[in-house]
């Protein structure tokens, strides 16, 4: 298993994410809206809100998963703030750098998974909003286009949060 890797910003963008003031804040009905659509528009069992923080990804919002966060190097996410867009893994256990990763082999078993970066307007990715499945799966340009259109909402709610604090 390959852990995430760490972006050159990563001070700079770990002040991003903590000036949004959302870690650890309990559920709010306007992302748990957002991750509810996405499992239903893909028809898959996971979707999540993730914010990826120093040594762990915390989702904001999320369906299908019996925990609200994990470790930074075991995460997918992680991976994904690296990517200037939508990571997708149609297969992880056909991809070196997740093929041997605890949520691949165990619980809850993931195979694929895309993950749309959360770009704030100064330039720092804090996060996904990511889809997965069990199942291996493809995605084509309109998959790619409702992803991203759903990642833009999750950008103005987070954009909203940030003009309130």
């Amino acid at each position: 298993m390959m852990k995430a890797p760490r972006p050159g910003n990563d001070v700079e963008r770990l002040h991003a994410l903590r000036a949004l003031l959302l870690l650890d804040t309990p559920p709010e009905e306007r992302f748990d809206r957002i991750a509810a659509f996405a499992a239903s528009e893909f028809n898959v069992p996971m979707a999540m809100v993730s914010l990826v923080d120093e040594n762990r990804q915390w989702f904001k919002a999320q369906v299908g998963l019996p925990f609200c966060e994990t470790d930074r190097d075991l995460s997918f996410c992680g991976h994904a703030i690296m990517a200037p867009a939508t990571m997708v893994v149609t297969d992880a256990t056909r991809d070196p750098r997740f093929a041997d990763n605890p949520l691949v082999t165990g619980e809850p078993h993931v195979r694929f998974y895309a993950g749309a970066p959360l770009r704030l307007a100064t330039g720092e990715i804090v996060g996904t909003l990511c889809i997965m499945d069990t199942q291996p799966r493809q995605m084509d340009r309109v998959d790619l286009a409702i992803l991203g259109a759903l990642r833009a909402l999750v950008l103005e709610e987070l954009q909203r949060r940030e003009a309130a604090t």
